[in-house]
């Protein structure tokens, strides 16, 4: 039998099945008592999971790993929250709710907020929710800790419903071949532990834990996206060889990680990174890129009660620019609002939040806060080479609206004799498809555009990225996106003005070939794509990107286009060899 998911980290593997089943605390079975009695339930639950988390914690940075340490650490915080303590105690205290009731309903509530996110960062807080909710119903349920995977039986192919942060700090690294997971996409936690361990894997293969069992052999192809159950000796030694191949591409890509990006016929292209904080670990690959072509902002408002004000934006504005130095840094102004809800403003539930009050369109409504991020932009300005860019541009007018907002703040710093780098220059996200028809227009307006695929694509093709029933329809290889594309670069390029692309596109080898043929020279991508990307950028010269991108744009169909892109790949990784 073969199954099919999506593969998010590239890779072939042949083993034996470990599956992994979390239990669930079954909360009907609760007896409930009075509310008095369930506060101190609750109480009690919240004490022994804190007693858990600070035993893991302290005991991994015994062992000296800070980044296993830093997941339990957040759980301690999620815990502790002010906010949701009080809702539950509330939902007690005036609902008559039991304690388990009560912590599923509130966890629950502020995870599924997060669930549609594509932000890593943030998207790892949801699955953080999800963890220390488990952790609290255990607790209240009166059950023992969650088997381990720190100690697995051997190589194996870990399959699950879904991995936790709790479970990939655990984790077994050595021993684990592949991972398969039921749910989950290529920006969830479990595929980004995945790319950045190297570890072959495919998600969101429905009821997979009902078709497999432990001990059963499979072969996992992480490049397709399927997991094979049956197979002849030939196929197995085909699947074999691919496994090799996988392996010397991904050790010949990590040879180009410190090389500069030119292309065989001299075409410098800038290669970027996309980073969600100030944190160190996330400036860590800054010596192998040319800047930073997306900083998200919105990380400052995540997991907090109070906005942050003025100061604590400047001061990790400024930790990035300092670490940068020269080389540009493209600020997004926060893209909140709508999808990405904040714990520390209160805003509206809205049926279709991808098409509400979101990012530009909340600081509109919200001046207040766009006033005090503008400003602190600005004074950050003065430490680096700072790019400002508006999100969710959907208009001419979008564009005028917040460079006035822009020119107010520079006015008030200069009154009140504070410096600020008048040079600054300013732009826009282009993933909105009226903008990209009006691309001419713009690029009259700004000095620069960076275009974010993956709502580029979401928008083009009128599918919610995070509703797992419409998935097949959201086609990263339309050929009408390409299309799109190709017109924002031809007219901010007519006017001399640079275009970047910061969405999944510009860290995928196949979609990055087609847009350095679109013209794009600035790529920007999360640090597992650096090497793959430099590497493809040295194994290809203009002409023939131009040609594979005409070729694309041609096409009939996003099947087609693939099809077309992955043979493509595999002559040219053919030659390489």
């Amino acid at each position: 039998m073969n199954y099919s998911g999506t593969a998010v980290s590239e890779g072939v593997a042949i083993g034996t099945v470990y599956l992994y089943q979390r239990a669930r605390p079954q909360i009907e079975a609760y007896s409930a008592g009075t509310p008095a009695e369930e506060a101190a339930a609750y109480d009690a639950a919240s004490l022994a999971a804190r007693a858990e988390l600070e035993t893991l914690r302290e005991r991994l940075l015994s062992a000296g790993d800070q980044e296993k340490a830093d997941i339990f650490g957040a759980h301690l915080e999620l815990l502790t929250d002010e906010v949701m303590d009080g809702e539950i105690r509330e939902a007690i205290r005036e609902e008559g709710l039991s304690a388990p009731q009560a912590v599923e309903r509130v966890f629950t509530a502020y995870a599924a907020l997060l669930s549609q996110m594509d932000d890593p960062l943030i998207r790892e807080r949801e699955m953080d929710l999800r963890d220390v909710c488990g952790r609290l119903l255990r607790g209240l349920a009166g059950e023992a800790e969650e088997p381990s995977l720190s100690r697995l039986p051997g190589p194996v192919i870990l399959v699950a419903e879904d991995l936790l942060p709790s479970d990939t700090a655990a984790l077994d690294r050595e021993h684990v071949l592949g991972i398969v997971t039921e749910v989950g996409g290529s920006t969830s936690h479990t595929a980004i532990i995945a790319r950045s361990h190297e570890i072959p894997a495919v998600l969101g293969v429905r009821e997979i834990c009902r078709l497999l069992h432990t001990g059963q052999e499979i072969i996992l192809d992480a490049v397709e996206g399927t997991i094979r159950t049956e197979w002849s000796e030939e196929e197995r030694a085909s699947y074999e060889k691919k496994r090799r191949q996988v392996l010397r591409r991904q050790a010949r890509a990590k040879q180009y990680l410190a090389c500069t990006p030119v292309t065989r016929d001299g075409v410098r292209i800038e290669v970027e990174l996309n980073i969600a904080s100030a944190d160190p670990k996330e400036l860590e690959p800054a010596r192998y890129t040319d800047g930073v072509g997306l900083f998200r902002s919105e990380f400052l408002y995540m997991g907090r009660d109070q906005l942050p004000d003025e100061e604590e934006q400047f001061q990790a504005y400024r930790r990035v620019l300092l670490a940068y130095g020269d080389r540009p840094v493209v600020l997004r102004t926060m893209d909140i609002g709508g999808d990405k809800p904040l714990e520390c403003l209160e805003l509206p539930k809205e049926d279709n939040p991808f098409l509400g009050n979101r990012a530009l369109r909340l600081c509109f409504q919200r001046p207040e806060l766009f006033h005090t991020q503008l400003r602190a932009a600005l004074r950050a300005s003065v430490f680096g080479n700072l790019w400002l860019m508006f999100p969710m541009v959907a208009s001419i007018e979008d564009i005028r609206r917040a460079k006035e907002a822009l020119r107010k703040a520079r006015e008030e710093l200069g009154a009140q004799g504070i410096p600020y780098a008048p040079g600054m220059k300013v732009g826009i996200m282009v993933e909105i498809p009226s903008i990209a028809l009006l691309a001419d227009k713009a690029a009259q307006e700004v000095d620069f555009a960076s275009i974010g695929t993956n709502d580029l694509v979401q928008y083009t093709t009128a599918v919610d990225r995070g509703n797992p029933e419409v998935r097949q329809y959201y086609q990263t290889f339309h050929p009408a996106v390409f299309r799109l594309i190709g017109m924002v670069v031809r007219a901010f390029s007519q006017q001399g003005k640079p275009v970047g692309v910061c969405g999944e596109m510009g860290g995928n080898p196949l979609t990055a070939a087609v847009l350095l043929g679109l013209g794009i020279r600035r790529l920007s991508m999360g640090a597992a794509s650096l090497a793959p990307i430099k590497e493809l950028v040295c194994a290809i010269d203009c002409e023939q990107a131009r040609e594979i991108a005409e070729t694309v744009c041609a096409c009939s169909t996003a099947q087609e286009a693939e099809e077309y892109l992955r043979g493509w790949f595999d002559h040219l990784i053919c030659q390489e060899e």
